[in-house]
């Protein structure tokens, strides 16, 4: 999806990704992060928020939770992290990473909410009474009054499977009663998911049909007293959609795959951010007409079309590549002609790689022509060493 925008704006990942599997530094089945081009495009991205007032939370889960970029985005200006689940926020906890919004797809289960709410998150996304109750017990025993973002979903609202969750525009009024009768929360702010998305109709990020669920509680809370709240309009946050945040009336976006310049807008045109990853694979094994590279990092929705084949790029071939169907494990990706075994495999396509068993290495000094892993993860944020 990815490889040929790499080719045009990232070039020295893509060479380096071919000395560094050749060399034995990563093995097959590795994302190498480029964590200079990172850094350059969340430092693009922090200054058009500051220009457009509009507040940035980072995700990490589509780079599997690194911890080594977390501290990256801190030391820049991030405000903290905002972590899709509670496997996640421990990671960050483990790390010193700040957490600002925890529960943002997946609320926090009973036995993780001490340890949680006591690392003191900005606010808790919440769609359901029964966690609201929970909060505020957990808040009550650590002497603390938590915030907490109200995720609504109305009828109207365009979900995806597994994400169904949220409470409705109407019932809000009730809810912040209840809310204020409680001793130890509070409204922090709303959200909504996804609520800007990339509309390939009219070639740029706009809102879906979820904003006119947010708008209604947005004019709910100011009626009821409310100001200075988060309103966070998540989802294909980067420098081309944070002023579309501004103008929708939201303040807050969380960069994903904007901080690696891997969103289908990126795809589409040329913006200010760069690709800052790519995927390291092995030939395996020819079988008729086709090989095999080694699998591992397949996700379903990454669009898998291109990868470059050989032992640098200068003697590479561009090739066509396709994962397994869905209802089969990615052992292997199919390359549509024979090659060479063991040469290398390079791709860059679409990933979650939180999802995958894939390794995730860190590249700095590519910008300085000087390149160096300065670090080895395993798809969920932990450091693993490489000892063959």
């Amino acid at each position: 999806m990815f490889l040929n925008k790499c080719l045009a704006n990232n070039r020295p990942l893509i060479e380096y990704a071919f000395k560094a599997h050749q060399k034995g530094l990563i093995l097959p089945d590795t994302y190498l992060l480029d964590l200079d081009t990172i850094k350059a495009n969340a430092s693009a991205m922090l200054k058009e928020a500051d220009d457009n007032g509009v507040l940035l939370y980072f995700m990490l889960k589509q780079i599997g939770r690194n911890p080594k970029v977390g501290k990256m985005l801190m030391d820049l200006g991030f405000k903290g992290a905002v972590v899709v689940d509670y496997k996640e926020a421990l990671v960050m906890i483990e790390n010193g990473i700040h957490i600002a919004n925890v529960g943002h797809l997946v609320q926090i289960p009973k036995a993780a909410l001490r340890k949680i709410i006591a690392s003191k998150v900005d606010v808790v996304t919440v769609y359901s009474y029964d966690k609201i109750l929970e909060v505020n017990e957990v808040a009550k025993e650590l002497g603390i009054v938590q915030p907490l973002l109200i995720r609504i979903t109305d009828d109207d609202a365009e979900l995806y499977s597994g994400q169904v969750a949220g409470f409705s525009s109407e019932e809000l009024k009730d809810l912040i009663v209840k809310i204020e009768t409680l001793s130890n929360v509070k409204i922090g702010g709303v959200t909504a998911f996804p609520a800007l998305l990339y509309n390939e109709k009219e070639g740029k990020i706009t809102p879906t049909a979820n904003m006119n669920g947010l708008k209604r509680a947005m004019a709910i809370l100011k009626d009821a007293g409310y100001e200075d709240l988060l309103i966070n309009i998540p989802s294909a946050t980067c420098c081309s959609s944070i002023k579309e945040i501004k103008e929708l009336g939201g303040n807050t976006g969380e960069p994903g795959h904007g901080l690696t310049g891997t969103t289908p807008l990126h795809k589409a045109s040329d913006e200010k951010e760069r690709v800052g990853y790519v995927y390291v694979s092995e030939i395996s094994h020819n079988f008729k007409d086709k090989s095999y590279c080694y699998g591992g990092g397949h996700y379903r929705r990454g669009h898998m079309e291109n990868v470059l084949v050989g032992t640098s790029l200068d003697d590479a071939r561009m090739l066509k590549v396709k994962a397994p169907d869905d209802d089969s494990i990615d052992y292997h990706f199919e390359i549509s002609e024979n090659t060479k075994v063991s040469d290398t495999a390079v791709m860059c396509f679409r990933t979650q790689i939180f999802t995958t068993r894939s390794h995730v290495a860190i590249v700095e000094g590519l910008s300085e022509g000087k390149p160096e892993i300065t670090g080895l993860y395993d798809s969920q944020g932990q450091r693993i060493k490489l000892d063959l």
